[in-house]
């Protein structure tokens, strides 16, 4: 697969009214980057997302890619089968985030210690300094 051709700029995330934010915010969002993950091998049942993703109730589930489905990053496909059966896979225009949303969800997971760590330091100069 051939990455897709970047786009010319056409917003501006400083500008509070461009439309970008709610781009960022999407992309930001916990819930949305880890179902966007967990289809980045190929197309996921709703139950099977639910049960890989851990502790993201059905609605959230579900609002979730409904968001994502808006948003042109997830496709919903549904078989007439009993019961009938949906999966979701990614579009080609999120294929281009994954790499991205990797690098970051690894650089979260080598740094949460430090993170955890100044956290705490923080917290207890707070409760000194009260």
């Amino acid at each position: 697969m051939t990455a897709p051709t970047p786009l010319p700029r056409i917003g501006d995330a400083y500008d509070p009214d461009c439309p970008t934010r709610h781009v960022l915010d999407r992309i930001g969002d916990k819930w949305a980057v880890l179902v966007m993950l967990t289809l980045k091998d190929g197309p996921v049942r709703f139950n099977d997302l639910r049960r890989r993703i851990g502790a993201i109730s059905q609605k959230m589930l579900s609002q979730t890619l409904k968001s994502l489905e808006r948003d042109g990053l997830v496709n919903r496909a549904a078989f007439a089968t009993v019961p009938v059966t949906v999966e979701y896979r990614l579009t080609e225009m999120a294929q281009g985030l994954i790499g991205i949303l990797d690098q970051i969800t690894r650089w979260a997971e080598g740094h949460v210690g430090a993170i955890m760590d100044a956290r705490r330091a923080h917290d207890a100069r707070e409760v000194e300094a009260a």
